[in-house]
């Protein structure tokens, strides 16, 4: 199995990669690319789902531990702040500062890393983030914000199908990622997880395909980040 160390040197090295490009070619840095958010219920197959819309549009795929990963080694964090073009650097600070006042409950060292990892992730774009709140850290104008939800049945078929799990083992998953998920964001956001006005899009994966699934992730995504470009085209 591939470690998260050497996953993320080779996104890193993507990233150096694409700077020494863009420099050689005398182009400017861009402006922020469009990233996806993933919120999860378990047994959603949101994890899945999250896979197949990295691959749909070429994007990194960043989970949960790989975030952490990040977030607790020295030397994996600095790279990735470092990996950064040069104009957003100062912006980075200018917003955590202004994040840890508003949308950040948790000052501890992790959740400050937390954001600057999030922030960093979706300075480079083209990423797709899974879970730990990277919703609620980013602007909701920034790129796509989904959940994916499925009824109490359906979540216990598929860890049935897809983990192997029994029935008891399968409600006691469920009931304990659903307290611990909950937990998470309460304590470092203090939101409410299943409030959806936090996400562009709730979505049912017990209703629909997975390529009907895609094709509307696709049209929200660029129709957002179109009225996002005409709004910061207003500004200036």
């Amino acid at each position: 199995m591939v470690s998260l160390e050497s996953i993320v040197n080779r996104q890193i090295r993507n990233w150096e990669l694409q700077k020494e490009q863009r420099v050689k070619e005398g182009v400017k840095a861009e402006g922020p690319k469009p990233v996806i958010t993933i919120s999860r219920q378990q047994g959603s197959r949101g994890s899945y789902f999250a896979k197949k819309i990295a691959e749909r549009f070429g994007f990194e795929l960043f989970h949960r531990e790989l975030i952490d990963f990040i977030c607790e080694d020295s030397g994996a964090r600095r790279r990735v702040i470092e990996s950064m073009d040069e104009k957003h650097k100062p912006d980075l600070e200018l917003w955590l500062e202004g994040i840890l006042k508003g949308k950040i409950v948790d000052t501890s060292d992790y959740a400050q890393w937390l954001a600057k990892a999030i922030y960093s992730i979706a300075s480079h774009g083209n990423a797709v983030i899974i879970g730990r709140g990277a919703n609620y850290i980013l602007k909701m104008s920034t790129g796509l914000h989904i959940r994916v939800v499925a009824s109490h049945s359906k979540r216990i078929s598929n860890l049935i199908e897809y983990k192997g799990m029994t029935v008891k083992e399968a409600e006691k998953n469920i009931e304990e990622s659903d307290k611990a998920r909950a937990e998470f964001v309460y304590k470092n956001f203090g939101y409410d997880i299943t409030d959806p006005t936090h996400y562009d899009l709730v979505m049912n994966s017990e209703y629909f395909d997975i390529e009907t699934a895609l094709e509307i992730v696709e049209k929200a995504l660029w129709s957002k980040m179109h009225l996002i470009g005409q709004k910061d085209g207003d500004k200036s």
